[in-house]
């Protein structure tokens, strides 16, 4: 059975171009092609439908009891990737905080899509998509980005809204990235620094990627409620 570390190794490799597409100011390309990593799979990462169809093999049909082993399979592969990506110290910092953002990204939308799927939803639909991306800001995100008017929605009502919103989608899109680089600009100062010291920065890594990997399923476990049978 592969090490975490192996694990880790092997998503660091197969979500090698998202990292290098990830930037402030191309939220939008960016989170599509995380968006298409997560859910049709690249390489040796298998997409979304897949691992959803494997947990719910593994436990005979029972959908909540697939969601949860589908939750805590990406929170290990979460602090996995994250201790891989962030173990190199302050000398691969500008190199490793691309790929540490894109395949938490990947992780955890694979993570959310299966659970989407799980619970009958068309992850290959845009409204569902946007929905996905919309998970990763989390619970408490969420809410207050309605509450102040950022946002219009949750993401159960946009999945099921009756046509795709591109506007939407774009801010959606543009969010979450401002969120995820926020993690690189000092929402913590204090987990920005101990991430430069060479194996402090890596147990950091994997313990904050861990954590916010299990609020986001989660929130998207709450938050996508069942939708319709789902199709064998």
């Amino acid at each position: 059975m592969p090490s975490a570390q192996d694990v880790g190794r092997a998503i660091a490799r197969g979500i090698g171009p998202v990292a290098r597409s990830v930037s402030p100011g191309a939220a939008g390309g960016a989170l599509k092609r995380v968006l298409e990593v997560a859910i049709d799979g690249y390489a040796r990462v298998p997409g979304a439908r897949t691992v959803a169809a494997k947990h719910l093999q593994k436990h005979g049909g029972a959908v909540d009891d697939a969601i949860d082993s589908v939750i805590a399979q990406h929170v290990r592969l979460a602090s996995a990737q994250g201790f891989v990506t962030n173990i190199g110290g302050i000398a691969a910092l500008p190199v490793t905080i691309p790929a540490n953002l894109a395949g938490i990204s990947v992780v955890q939308v694979r993570m959310v899509a299966a659970v989407a799927h799980l619970r009958g939803y068309d992850v290959g639909d845009l409204r569902v998509r946007t929905a996905l991306v919309m998970c990763l800001l989390g619970g408490e995100e969420v809410a207050r980005r309605i509450d102040d008017g950022s946002l219009p929605t949750s993401p159960m009502v946009i999945a099921t809204a009756p046509v795709f919103d591109a506007v939407l989608d774009r801010q959606v899109a543009d969010a979450v990235l401002a969120d995820l680089m926020s993690r690189i600009g000092g929402k913590n100062l204090a987990l920005v620094v101990t991430r430069r010291v060479p194996l402090l920065g890596g147990g950091v890594g994997a313990v904050v990627d861990g954590l916010a990997t299990r609020q986001i399923g989660a929130y998207a476990k709450a938050e996508l409620l069942r939708r319709r049978a789902l199709a064998h």
